[in-house]
């Protein structure tokens, strides 16, 4: 079953496995990062992860037709990916940059910015533009490996493709969950 398929296949395989890894890891704490160590409440909390979840699934609207038009699917998956990576790190960077008192909460009127919620807002924006270049063209080259007469070699490559998916998206959490909340901020 698996050595029928060209070996394109499981590059993409794993490379759309560990971006789900990613995304759903990030997103899993996302919401606790946000209110334990950016000390949000829970109203611009939930705003926030709104905003970013809708936008995410939305920007691949606007990836898919930059890459018909303009770009192609190599191009788009490997800037989609950089950015994504680099929004990866602002996230990263902005933990470091821990500072809020304990006793601080911010809402939507008293929201300020620092080097923590520049480096936050960056790597969110990024993340969501990579996204939307990398989502909706990684799909589409898995069904570029076939020729369209192989139909059943195709679906089956797509079935092999979103286990790829689930698989990323069933340990993400998991082990994103286990690391990530310590019950300090």
């Amino acid at each position: 079953m698996f050595s029928e398929h060209p070996k394109g296949l499981y590059v993409l395989f794993f490379t759309e496995m560990w971006e789900r890894f990613s995304y759903y890891g990030m997103r899993a704490i996302l919401s606790l990062y946000m209110i334990n160590a950016l000390m949000y409440d829970k109203a611009f909390t939930s705003s926030i992860y709104g905003w970013y979840t809708g936008l995410v699934y939305l920007t691949p609207l606007a990836g898919g037709y930059i890459a018909d038009r303009y770009w192609g699917n190599r191009r788009s998956i490997i800037v989609g990916g950089v950015l994504m990576a680099i929004g990866q790190f602002a996230l990263a960077l902005s933990g470091f940059y821990y500072s809020a008192p304990a006793d601080a909460t911010l809402t939507y009127s008293t929201f300020v910015l620092n080097q923590q919620q520049i480096f936050f807002i960056v790597g969110l924006t990024l993340l969501i533009i990579g996204n939307g270049f990398f989502k909706p063209n990684i799909s589409t080259m898995v069904g570029s490996l076939y020729p369209a007469e192989e139909v059943k070699r195709r679906d089956s490559a797509f079935t092999i493709f979103y286990m790829g998916i689930n698989l990323g998206a069933l340990l993400a959490p998991l082990v994103a969950g286990g690391l990530g909340d310590t019950g300090n901020p």
